[in-house]
C-alpha cells in the first residue's frame, strides 16, 4: 500500500511538471507585440449590437447609415482598434452583430462605438463588456485581407 501511494505521488508530481512545460513554439517577440500575457491572452471589450429603436428610417437613410457603418468598421480595423466584426444571422434575440474592440475599458469602447453613424441614429443599440481572449485575435484582419477577394 505504501509503495502504491509513493508511486501515485511520483506520478502526480511528474504530471504536474509536464503540464507546466513551456510551449516549444512560443514566440516571445510576437507575444510582446500583441500584448499577450503568459497564457497568450489579453483584455478586449466585447460588444453586442442589437436592433435599435429607430424603426422609421427610410430605405435611403438606412442605406446611407449602413455605408457609414461599414466605413467606420474599416477605419477602426485599420487603426487596430477593432479586431473582429460581423453580423449575426436571423435570430429571435434581436442580435444584429458583434464587435471585439482592442481596448481594455468599456469607456474606451463606448467612445469608439459612438463614432458609428448607425449607432448614433439608433439603428443599433450596444451592450459592452470586458472580455479576455487570445491576443492572436489581432491577427484576424491581416489574415482576412489575404483571403477576401473584395473589401466591404
Amino acid at each position: 500500500m505504501k509503495n502504491a501511494i509513493i508511486m501515485l505521488l511520483l506520478f502526480l508530481s511528474l504530471t504536474a511538471v509536464m503540464a507546466q512545460e513551456a510551449n516549444r513554439t512560443y514566440d516571445a517577440e510576437l507575444a510582446k507585440s500583441l500584448g499577450a500575457d503568459e497564457y497568450g491572452m489579453k483584455e478586449y471589450v466585447f460588444c453586442i449590437l442589437k436592433k435599435g429603436s429607430n424603426t422609421t428610417a427610410s430605405k435611403e437613410e438606412r442605406t446611407k447609415l449602413f455605408e457609414g457603418h461599414m466605413a467606420n468598421i474599416n477605419k477602426l480595423a485599420d487603426e487596430g482598434k477593432l479586431v473582429v466584426a460581423g453580423p449575426f444571422m436571423e435570430n429571435d434575440r434581436n442580435y444584429s452583430g458583434i464587435f471585439i474592440f482592442n481596448v481594455t475599458t468599456v469607456d474606451e469602447a463606448q467612445k469608439l462605438v459612438e463614432s458609428d453613424p448607425a449607432v448614433k441614429a439608433k439603428i443599433f443599440e450596444v451592450e459592452l463588456t470586458p472580455w479576455y481572449s487570445s491576443a492572436a485575435l489581432q491577427q484576424i484582419a491581416k489574415m482576412h485581407d489575404q483571403i477576401a477577394k473584395t473589401k466591404f
